[in-house]
């Protein structure tokens, strides 16, 4: 990678200290706050080639995000790949294409995600290419807060920066021991 992903992150004020819960419903130190990254062009474009530097990564027809952040990313990979860009929603707690998009049969996606502590998103964006008859070439993810490896998701691919970040289910947190305040930063809607 040509930039520093950790000290990008440090720099834009997206690595945050506190008492959060996640998106997975665990707790955690550290949060993320993807948006402080992607709301900067050339920051979200040194991601997106990051991406794309991979010998992995040719031959695809689309780009799968999951709303909200995914849909900046799976822009910005999509763009400089040349190809279709699709995101899924939230319906009902089940991850679903709207909006007129569809996979076809045979299409080559690549699955793009932004955090990942669990990989429930990105599992749940697997079964939406799979579900579709389409192709899955790789999942690429810009973080994954699990110890090296990370995430196993059946699939070529790995994330940009991996960090290591410990979560605890709720019940086994030591910071709401501590009593320290919950901080529940933006929702997805997942259950």
């Amino acid at each position: 990678m040509d930039f520093d992903l950790l000290n990008t992150l440090q720099q834009s004020g997206a690595l945050l200290e506190g008492h959060f819960q996640l998106t997975s419903g665990k707790h955690s130190g550290r949060y993320i706050e993807k948006f402080r990254l992607l709301e900067q062009p050339r920051a979200l474009d040194e991601v997106a080639q990051a991406m794309v530097n991979d010998p992995l990564v040719k031959d695809i027809d689309v780009v799968l995000g999951a709303a909200v952040g995914g849909i900046l990313l799976a822009g910005a990979v999509a763009r400089i790949l040349n190809c279709h860009t699709m995101f899924t929603e939230r319906v009902d707690g089940a991850m679903t294409l709207r909006r007129g998009f569809a996979l076809q049969p045979g299409d080559r996606v690549l699955v793009v995600e932004d955090i990942v502590t669990t990989g429930g998103s990105v599992f749940e964006l697997l079964d939406v290419v799979r579900d579709s008859g389409a192709i899955l070439v790789a999942v690429k993810c810009l973080v994954d807060r699990n110890e090296p490896p990370g995430i196993d998701f059946g699939a070529p691919g790995k994330a940009l920066l991996n960090l290591p970040i410990p979560a605890w289910d709720p019940d086994e947190c030591p910071l709401c021991e501590e009593g320290l305040p919950l901080i529940k930063p933006g929702r997805t809607g997942k259950k």
